[in-house]
């Protein structure tokens, strides 16, 4: 092995050594706080693979049986073995643990640094494919020092209590976590809390994106939370124009052709100078992995504490650590999955990541989704804590309706003709309505800290937005007031 200036401690190595063999009991307090690679020197790497060795089949960790461990080109001539053990041990080796600890980081960004030329050499690898490995290095690296442990009840007990006592304070309200924006799931869910992983299912028109961001927007409005949103499916703009289009009650249509009145350009005008003041950010990069998504979350919180959410906008268009090709697609989701429940936990913030669904649920006379209808992977229905499904019944119908007319087209015209006027008059009188709101359903399939059921909300699809389905807006809202009825 290339001897790295100030990267090893040979010393430091051998007493560690010399003190476990002198005292047993400290190898199970030690042995997951170090691995045969911390140690530089090979002769101590060797003796310590042994000791897990003799550790795993439940042996003492003596001379002897040490020594009958150390064969082949393991093999330890006994000058240097009893040079080894004869170092003087210590009683607290915790101070020589974190120095062996921290030379085998410095040698692993060596051995990072020449990964690093060596690939922007090859011709045949692409700078995406470098990044991805040096960022999931570097993040197993960044790990190495992390442990956990077990933790005493009485330290538990205290912080419980303290968390019950917070919640105390805030008085008879349902929310530990991040306000969803619907006054039931906050109920059964006490919101979106640190550390979950949120999936959103739904078939395509259903509107995920709509969902997401009326979420977004109560986070913003309502508890001025930053959130950090990753659409890998709408250019940022587009996400804006439906974000303003609810916010300011303001058609969407109308917002894509400029055509507003002096009212709407004020709305307009108040909405995005409030938006401005909020702590929301978009990355609408088209490929997106979850070491990516790890390094830029990373970044983001360091920058800005008030991040509180993320947002993935959809799990399926993410991509894997690994080249597709060297795994079935499955396999991958499910790394992405696990990936994001790792993450959440990791940075301490709820994320939710939107999903698509099976196709064979339209098949169905019930359309309702169901876990099983989770697409391309079980592991997802496992890593999350919560699971919602978007459900409108109406998008079928009008399906429905449009697959009969263009049968009807086909085999009686004067039935076709009535029943497109009809259509027509049906159409008009929903888009006359389309700010009242049409019913849907958000499916809580999984809760785990709580019952499942299904929760009844409203769709505004002139403005994009979703909402309690008791809930009225006034034609008065206005932005600048903070205490806003639909928020």
């Amino acid at each position: 092995m290339l001897e790295i200036p100030n990267s090893h401690n040979i010393n430091i190595e051998r007493v560690v050594i010399s003190s476990i063999i002198f005292d047993p009991a400290k190898f199970d307090e030690i042995k997951d706080l170090l691995e045969p690679k911390d140690f530089f020197h090979k002769p101590h790497r060797n003796i310590f693979e042994a000791c897990l060795e003799l550790f795993a089949q439940d042996l003492p960790l003596d001379e002897d049986l040490i020594r009958s461990k150390l064969s082949g080109n393991k093999k330890i001539s006994d000058e240097e073995f009893l040079y080894i053990i004869s170092s003087n041990p210590i009683a607290n080796i915790e101070g020589y643990i974190k120095e062996l600890k921290n030379a085998s980081i410095k040698r692993d960004f060596h051995s990072l640094a020449n990964f690093l030329r060596e690939k922007s050499l090859d011709i045949g690898t692409s700078s995406e494919e470098i990044l991805d490995d040096v960022e999931k290095q570097i993040y197993n690296i960044s790990i190495k020092n992390t442990q956990s442990d077990f933790r005493e009840s009485q330290e538990i007990v205290k912080s419980t209590i303290g968390m019950i006592e917070e919640l105390k304070s805030r008085g008879n309200n349902v929310l530990r976590g991040l306000d969803t924006g619907f006054r039931e799931l906050n109920r059964l869910t006490t919101g979106f809390n640190k550390g979950e992983l949120i999936i959103i299912g739904a078939r395509p028109s259903m509107g995920k994106t709509a969902l997401f961001l009326s979420m977004a927007e109560k986070i913003l409005l309502r508890q001025g939370k930053g959130v950090a949103a990753f659409s890998l499916e709408m250019p940022a703009e587009q996400l804006m124009l439906r974000l303003l289009s609810s916010m300011g009650n303001i058609p969407l249509q109308d917002l894509k052709v400029g055509n507003l009145d002096d009212s709407q350009w004020a709305e307009l005008t108040r909405c995005s100078d409030l938006i401005s003041s909020k702590d929301f950010y978009i990355d609408d990069g088209s490929s997106l992995t979850v070491n990516q998504l790890r390094s830029k979350l990373r970044k983001l919180k360091s920058q800005n504490q008030n991040i509180e959410i993320a947002i993935i906008d959809y799990l399926q268009l993410m991509k894997g650590s690994s080249r597709r090709n060297e795994m079935a697609r499955h396999e991958e989701i499910s790394e992405i999955s696990r990936g994001l429940k790792t993450l959440a936990r990791e940075l301490d913030i709820p994320i939710i990541a939107l999903s698509q669904l099976n196709r064979s649920l339209e098949s169905r006379d019930d359309k309702k989704p169901m876990l099983s209808d989770l697409r391309e992977s079980g592991s997802i229905e496992q890593d999350a804590d919560v699971i919602l499904f978007l459900y409108r019944d109406g998008v079928y119908r009008r399906r429905d309706e449009e697959n009969k007319l263009a049968k009807l087209k086909k085999e009686d015209e004067k039935k076709y003709k009535e029943y497109q006027d009809e259509l027509k008059r049906n159409r008009e009188e929903e888009h006359k309505n389309s700010g009242l709101g049409e019913s849907a359903e958000l499916i809580l399939a999984k809760n785990r800290n709580g019952e499942v059921r299904s929760i009844k909300i409203q769709y505004r699809g002139i403005y994009t937005r979703f909402e309690d389905i008791a809930q009225e807006v006034e034609s008065s809202y206005s932005p600048t007031k903070i205490d806003i009825s639909h928020i």
